[in-house]
């Protein structure tokens, strides 16, 4: 018996070795993705930008001046530059802290007249924070959890971004300045607090007809079409051959790490058995 539980040990100290080294090769997957997908962002929400002022909105656009136009042009590609900054900083595990939260506030100062532009509002999620990288990396439950983070922090950048964005926007002039801050909000997240229908559009945009109910039922009221940006993962890496390859890849390493997880948990499961079976024999008396 004292022989299976040795075998067992050696076993599973291998398992580990391999675990290990599948980490490693997991977080270097995801280091490559991640700065892919930050110019990859950063080139979606710049046509996303386009389209919105050209097809979406042209009759506000116009109304901007040259120097305006740029304004808005210029904090569009700062607000770019900012999220993919912090999608690299998701997979440093000594910058994950998100120390550049401290001290940062949502607003601009600006009155949304026309030509109150400006980027300095942080892309960087409030509720959302990168996990360390695991100091086990040989516990599969670990990895898996870092991962499920890591996915869960990229796509809250991208919803922050996008509803940065769109009040960009509106503060310039583009979007409707009489839609409220929660249905820019709902845009963000593809979905509304008010009855809303998603119509079919380009990619990184929301088209959505809504009903706005108002208590005084004045003639505002009743159904509006809005056009908003609202990024979304897949429609990024489908639009990006090298992105698309990268997301492959993850999802390749995490089938090897679900299946060595797997053998792993049935070697500790075998481990305990045999233990259990030799601590009977043990106390075993006739």
């Amino acid at each position: 018996m004292a022989r299976a539980i040795e075998r067992i040990e050696r076993d599973i100290a291998a398992l580990k070795e391999t675990i290990r080294a599948i980490a490693v090769e997991l977080q270097t997957a995801y280091a490559s993705y991640l700065a892919t997908l930050g110019l990859a962002v950063r080139k979606q929400l710049i046509l996303a930008s386009y389209h919105l002022c050209t097809q979406g909105y042209p009759e506000n656009f116009l109304h901007l001046s040259l120097n305006q136009r740029q304004q808005l042009q210029q904090a569009i590609r700062k607000l770019g530059q900012l999220a993919s900054e912090q999608l690299l900083t998701c997979i440093k595990s000594e910058e994950a802290g998100g120390n550049e939260r401290d001290g940062t506030d949502e607003g601009d100062g600006q009155d949304g007249r026309h030509g109150g532009v400006t980027s300095s509002s942080p892309v960087i999620p409030a509720k959302s924070t990168p996990e360390p990288f695991p100091l086990d990396t040989s516990s599969p439950i670990e990895l898996a959890k870092w991962q499920q983070n890591l996915e869960e922090v990229t796509q809250e950048i991208l919803k922050k971004l996008s509803h940065d964005a769109n009040l960009l926007l509106q503060k310039a002039g583009v979007l409707p300045k009489k839609l409220p801050e929660p249905i820019l909000a709902a845009a963000a997240a593809a979905a509304s607090e008010a009855s809303a229908e998603v119509m079919p559009g380009p990619p990184n945009l929301l088209n959505l007809v809504i009903e706005i109910e108002n208590e005084q039922q004045s003639e505002d009221s009743g159904l509006t079409q809005i056009m908003a940006i609202n990024l979304r993962l897949g429609e990024i890496e489908f639009a990006d051959t090298t992105l698309s390859s990268e997301r492959r890849q993850i999802r390749s390493i995490l089938v090897q790490l679900n299946k060595l997880g797997r053998e792993y948990q049935k070697k500790h499961r075998e481990k305990a058995i045999a233990e259990a079976e030799a601590a009977w024999r043990a106390s075993w008396f006739e």
